[in-house]
This record gives structure tokens, C-alpha cells and sequence, in this order.
């Protein structure tokens, strides 16, 4: 047997035997059945694959045999992967290294066996899952919109490391393996049918059955081989060569070389249809050891972690789970009620739109259906989805017509008075249980709701523009929401495809009070001297995806302004805004929105933003263009950190993990550090206490208002500099 010695197991470990199942259904054929009882979805960690092994063997030493069927434990369900709490454990690089080789050693085994095996997966099938699959002989997949196949490995900041890395190639071929290796995409099952993924799809209900007689010879399959295409592309030395040149070119393009994973992957992908099995379990098992226990694969992991635990919001501490919401309204067809509804309806929500304007509602349907038809051309949605999306929304101009709704997101003008009349005539309409929430940036949701009957079903809901894409929405509670309403309210934010953090009614909430001070010292430093395009350049290489001027640019600056406002009414002079905001560096110079703000932004989709040639004379000072690189990253980037440690101070999140959560999905804060928190601990909380008091010290704070108080360290960051400590644990 193989010796998994020395990989972490889980606290409720089961009895050795008890994760696999093994049926007989027929003579000469074993089905055997991934069943973990300590997990909801089974998880191949440590007492999964040694269960697996000791199967394993008995599978090896029974000559009965003809046909061996690998599946899941029900309809749907598969296996989800390594275990991710293990990774997050593992340090020890030869540990890691010995542990690979141990899986290696087993699929290899898998791979060996004499009858005809067969894996049978639905439901997510990532990573480790998909590997065990690329063992067996041939893939039966379930067609139905769960199953989700691929290798997301790099998007953890490791690689396909249980012989994805050259199996996969060597199946399908460099182009289609880079594709599924280096974006960590999860393919449905028909597309990876097309790609060579998997070599046959089934309807969910007969996937057992036609597994069971592909593994028997009762239905023939043969993997489909790839011919002179092989030997054309993969093995080519000149032709992989141009391949990998043109992949790292994107790679470095997108990334900036802060993610090593991808770029190992790439050359373990390039090198494997040349590679013998035993050389790339080596080389795989290498990379892994590496990879899993640096800093970065620790902050993807602690990120994914955040996320999923970000899920488990849709539901009571108890367990209690919200009713499914079948019919929901929005009030407000502009650009952001336009994108709320679109996403309900898309998730299948009966949705109606409602504005006083016909135009606006207009222009909200039409841009759902050019989204629906846009993603139809693609082929990433079928026609009967394409219908059923367009078919469950529509439009009215009489709010009466709301009362069915379920749940009504008000997105209308940011101004107090407006959203209190306006939800406070929605609430004489709708059910008395009926969730009211307030698509909010910056007003208090307490406020909103003080005069609404029945104030605990009114609660927050911040998207993010444009809210298709953005991952995050806020969940703010206010004073008297109740836990009911924030868990329904998560459970619509995960139904619509997003990531929800709860947040307490606070100015700014999360994100924005993080953002501001972020964008507000950018500011200060280009009216001090430095060289806007240089700090956008900057905060790129730092890991941001867009410098701040650009982002500035992009939020337009009356928003900027607003924003900044709001908080220095809330939290004083620490909140101090930028005099050069204030003017808006003249008339006419909103951003994107007019054409021009620190960049030029001329009309065409092609056309590319150039820097304003006329912004020296708004530069009064000249003191920060004698900071070095590090010293201007630090003034921008700790004016974030030390702000977030008051927020966890006060409580604004429920820890330092779902910050840091908001900090990535909301601000594009880079993943690489883990969020705003994790880059902290990365640095050293005595090393930033450090800088902070160095920066707060500098004659230009000491003559700023606020200057001193907006980087001097929280009590919380002081004390956990103190001990030593971190903010995540």
C-alpha cells in the first residue's frame, strides 16, 4: 500500500473503510462509490484516498474483474477537489513533495489496472476530481447545466499537481490544455465533451447505466486519439516554442509575473507530450511543494476560504434556510436598477422593472436583451435559456403593480428624502414580510428605513458597477434588521451569482471607507508633484487592477467628490478631502464621463486614454516627486491598511477574513496579498506600525489637516505589534 503518512487529516476523520463503497452489481464488474460520511460533498483528503487505496488494492488482486466504474455517491455529485484546509496546513516543502508523489503513485495504479475503467462524474468535478477521472481509461460526464469539469488549480496559486499537468496535454493537446490549465476555467460538460475532456456525455438519469456498460464492452468507446495533430503541434519542438512564447506574452500581460503558478504550469503543459509519466509526477510533485507553501498560494487560499465561507451566509446559524424568492421588483431603470434586474431575471426571478421615465425603462430591457443575445452568439447560454431569461422580465411605469414582490431593491437617486419617499410608498404596496433594500453607496439604511412599518425587513444591498461583472454586493444591516432578512438577503446575493459580506451601517460601509483614503492620497501626491502616470504604473505592478487616476477617471470625479464628502462628515478630519478634489481640477473635467480628467479619453472603442498634457499646473507643491517608488506605494497603500484596522476594530465586518473578502471582490485589491489585511500580516504589523509613524511624523502631515490622524496606527494594529501577532490567523 502506499504511504500517505504525514498528511493532515481532518478533525472528524472517519474509520478507516468508511469513505468508499464498493457494489457488485453484475459479476465482473465493480462500481465503486466516492461516500465520505464526514463530508456533505465528498473531498478527497486524507481519509478518502486512503480508503482508495486499500480499494485499490483489492481491485488489483481480484482477476474476476472486466469493467470498474468510478462515481459518486448520488445523482450530481462527484467529488469537489483536494482538500483545501489541508493545503492551507501543509509548509513543510518536502513534506508536500512526498505527499504528491504518494497520490502519484496511487493514480498511476488506477491507471494500471487491468479491467476497463470507467469514471462516471456530474456535478463539480475540479482538480483532484478531474484528475482521478484523467486516470481511468475513459470519462463519461452527465449533461446537465451542474456539472462543471476543469483543472482551476492556478487560480489557488498552485498547478494541476496529481497528474493533471500532463495528462490533460497529452489528451486534448497543448492549445486546449493551456486554455483549460492557465485561465482555471470549468467547462460544462457538452463543451468539455468537445474538447476531448471527457470522451462521452450522458442525461443525468442513464450516466450510471451507460457507464456500467462502456466499463462491460456492452457499449463500445474508444478515446479518440489525435493523430498527425499530435505530432504537428504538441511534439513539434518549433511549433510548442511559438505556442509558449505567444502564451507567457498573455500571461505576463494579465499578471505582471505575480503569479508564479501559471507560469510553471505553462511549462509543465509544453513540456508533457514529450515527457514520460514518472518525469512529470516529478516535476509535478516539485512544483507543488514549491508552490503550496509560498506566500502566495497561502493568500489565493485564504481568499477562496473567505468565499466559502462568504456562502454559508444564505442560511441561520441553525441551519434555517430562507424561502426560495420567485417574483422580485427593482425601482429605478438606470444604469445600475437596469443591471440588478437583468441579473434577477437571468437567474431566473420574475422580475419587474419600475420608473417614472419609459425611456429608461426602455433602455434597461433593451440592454438585457443585448447581454442575452451577446452571450446566445457565444454559445454560452442555449435558445430555451435565452427565452426564459428574456421572458422573466419586464416593465411598468405604476408602482402599484409591485405587490406580489417578494423582494423589492430600490435603485433610484442617492439622496435621503428621495429613497425614504420612495421605499416608504413601496412599503404601503408590497406584504408586510416583503424584503425592502436599498441599493445604497453611502446613506445610512437606519436612516432609510425610520419610518417604514416593520424596519427590520429593510436592509442594504451595494452593488458594484457594472453589477454584471462585479463580484461583490454588501449586505448592511441596519439598526433593526432583522437576522431573517440579512440571511435571505445573502442567500439572493448567492442565487444571483455574487458574493456577499455583511457590514454594519456605517459611513462608507466596507469598500468606499476603504477606497476613499486610498484615492484621496493619490490625490495629494499628484498636487505635491509626483507624476500621476507613474503611481497608476505603480499600483499596477503592486497588483491592483488599475492604478488610481485611471480609476478616478473611470469613477468619475462629482462621485469621487461626493464620497469623500460624506465621510468627512462621518468620521472628521482624518477624512479631510483633497483641496484639488474639492475643484475638481476645473470645469467640464468629470473623467470618462466628459472625455477628460487626468487622462484624455477619446470616443471609439478602440481608441486608448493618453494623459492630459495640461495637469502640471495643478501641481502647487513638489516635495512628493522626491519619494522613491516604495514610499509612494506605502503612503497609498497603508492609508488603506491602517483605516482597515479600524474598521475590524469597530466591528464594521464580522473579521479580518471577510474584510479582506470585500477588499479583493469590491476594490480589486490584489489577491496575491491576500486583501488589505493579509498584505499587512505579510509585511510585518511591527514593520507597518513602523511606517505609519514614520509617514505621520513627515513635515508634510504634521502641516495637512488630518494628516497626523490619518496614519496614526489603530489600538488594534499597535497591540498586535506589540505581541507579534497577525490579523488573520
Amino acid at each position: 500500500m502506499t504511504d500517505f503518512s504525514g498528511y493532515p487529516l481532518p478533525d472528524n476523520c472517519p474509520e478507516a473503510g468508511e469513505c468508499i463503497r464498493v457494489e457488485r452489481p453484475e459479476p465482473g464488474l465493480a462500481v465503486v462509490i466516492l461516500d465520505p460520511p464526514h463530508r456533505s460533498l465528498a473531498v478527497l483528503d486524507a481519509p478518502l484516498i486512503r480508503d482508495l487505496d486499500a480499494v485499490v488494492e483489492d481491485l488489483e488482486q481480484d482477476t474476476s474483474l472486466n469493467g470498474i466504474v468510478l462515481t459518486g455517491r448520488a445523482p450530481g455529485q462527484f467529488a469537489a477537489g483536494a482538500d483545501i484546509d489541508a493545503i492551507a496546513q501543509l509548509t513543510d516543502p518536502k513534506v508536500i513533495e512526498k505527499m504528491v508523489l504518494a497520490v502519484h503513485e496511487l493514480f498511476n495504479r488506477i491507471e494500471d489496472l487491468k479491467p476497463r475503467t470507467v469514471a462516471a462524474i456530474s456535478g463539480p468535478v475540479p482538480g483532484g476530481a478531474f484528475e482521478i477521472s484523467l486516470a481511468c481509461d475513459l470519462i463519461v460526464a452527465s449533461d446537465d447545466d451542474k456539472t462543471r469539469i476543469g483543472l482551476p488549480e492556478t487560480q489557488l496559486g498552485i498547478l494541476p499537481g496529481w497528474g493533471g499537468s500532463h495528462r490533460l496535454p497529452k489528451r486534448i493537446g497543448l492549445p486546449l490544455s493551456l486554455d483549460a490549465i492557465l485561465t482555471g476555467r470549468l467547462f460544462k460538460a457538452r463543451v468539455a465533451w468537445k474538447r476531448g475532456m471527457v470522451d462521452r456525455i450522458a442525461k443525468p438519469e442513464y450516466l450510471l447505466e451507460v457507464a456500467k456498460d462502456i466499463a462491460m464492452g456492452r457499449k463500445k468507446l474508444q478515446r479518440k486519439h489525435r493523430g498527425w495533430k499530435a505530432w504537428a503541434m504538441d511534439k513539434n519542438p518549433l511549433m510548442a516554442k511559438f505556442i509558449a512564447s505567444q502564451a507567457r506574452k498573455t500571461i505576463m500581460k494579465k499578471t505582471r509575473g505575480k503569479y508564479p503558478a501559471v507560469l510553471r504550469a505553462l511549462d509543465m503543459v509544453i513540456a508533457a507530450p514529450s515527457e514520460s509519466r514518472e518525469s512529470g509526477a516529478r516535476k509535478e510533485a516539485i512544483a507543488i511543494a514549491e508552490l503550496a507553501s509560498g506566500p502566495v498560494c497561502k493568500a489565493l487560499v485564504s481568499i477562496f476560504k473567505g468565499s466559502e465561507a462568504a456562502k454559508k451566509l444564505g442560511k441561520g446559524p441553525d441551519g434555517w434556510k430562507p424561502s426560495r424568492i420567485e417574483h422580485g421588483a427593482v425601482i429605478g431603470g438606470g444604469i445600475m436598477g437596469g443591471g440588478i434586474a437583468s441579473a434577477m431575471a437571468d437567474r431566473g426571478i420574475w422580475t419587474r422593472i419600475c420608473d417614472l421615465s419609459a425611456d429608461a425603462l426602455d433602455a434597461a430591457v433593451m440592454d438585457h436583451r443585448k447581454d442575452i443575445d451577446k452571450r446566445k452568439r457565444r454559445r454560452r447560454i442555449r435558445q430555451h435559456q435565452a427565452n426564459e431569461a428574456l421572458d422573466h422580465l419586464d416593465m411598468t411605469l405604476d408602482s402599484n403593480t409591485l405587490g406580489k414582490s417578494q423582494v423589492v431593491i430600490e435603485a433610484v437617486a442617492e439622496v435621503l428624502p428621495v429613497k425614504q419617499k420612495v421605499l416608504g410608498g413601496l412599503a404601503e404596496i408590497v406584504s408586510s414580510d416583503c424584503i425592502i433594500a436599498t441599493n445604497t453607496s453611502s446613506l445610512s439604511v437606519t436612516a432609510i428605513a425610520n419610518d417604514i412599518p416593520n424596519p427590520e425587513r429593510v436592509v442594504g444591498m451595494h452593488f458594484f458597477n457594472p453589477v454584471k461583472r462585479m463580484p461583490l454586493v454588501e449586505v448592511i444591516r441596519g439598526e433593526k434588521t432583522s437576522d431573517e432578512v440579512v440571511s435571505a438577503t445573502c442567500a439572493l446575493a448567492l442565487r444571483l451569482g455574487k458574493t456577499p459580506v455583511v457590514v454594519k451601517d456605517v459611513a462608507g460601509f466596507q469598500v468606499n471607507r476603504l477606497l476613499a483614503p486610498y484615492l484621496d492620497e493619490a490625490m495629494r501626491l499628484f498636487v505635491a508633484g509626483a507624476d500621476p502616470s507613474r503611481m497608476d504604473r505603480l499600483m499596477l505592478d503592486f497588483g491592483m487592477p488599475m492604478g488610481p487616476f485611471t480609476l478616478i477617471d473611470e469613477v468619475g470625479f462629482d462621485i469621487a467628490l461626493h464620497t469623500g464628502t460624506s465621510l468627512h462628515e462621518a468620521y472628521g478630519t482624518r477624512f479631510t478631502p483633497c483641496p484639488a478634489m474639492n475643484d475638481g481640477l476645473g470645469e467640464n473635467r468629470l473623467g470618462k464621463k466628459t472625455g477628460k480628467g487626468f487622462y484624455v479619453h477619446p470616443k471609439g472603442k478602440k481608441a486608448k486614454p493618453s494623459l492630459a498634457t495640461d495637469l502640471a499646473k495643478f501641481q502647487t507643491e513638489t516635495w512628493a516627486n522626491k519619494l522613491n517608488n516604495a514610499e509612494l506605494v506605502d503612503r497609498m497603500v497603508l492609508s488603506m491598511v491602517g483605516e482597515a484596522a479600524r474598521c475590524l476594530e469597530e466591528g464594521v465586518t464580522e473579521n479580518a477574513q471577510m474584510l479582506d473578502l470585500a477588499t479583493v471582490f469590491g476594490t480589486g485589491f490584489a489577491p496575491f496579498h491576500g486583501g488589505v489585511l493579509g498584505y499587512a500580516d505579510s509585511v510585518g504589523t511591527t514593520e507597518v506600525v513602523k511606517r505609519l509613524n514614520i509617514i505621520a511624523a513627515s513635515p508634510e502631515m504634521t502641516d495637512r489637516e488630518g494628516g497626523v490622524e490619518k496614519f496614526t496606527p489603530a489600538k488594534i494594529l499597535i497591540d498586535l505589534a506589540a505581541s507579534g501577532g497577525k490579523f488573520r490567523v
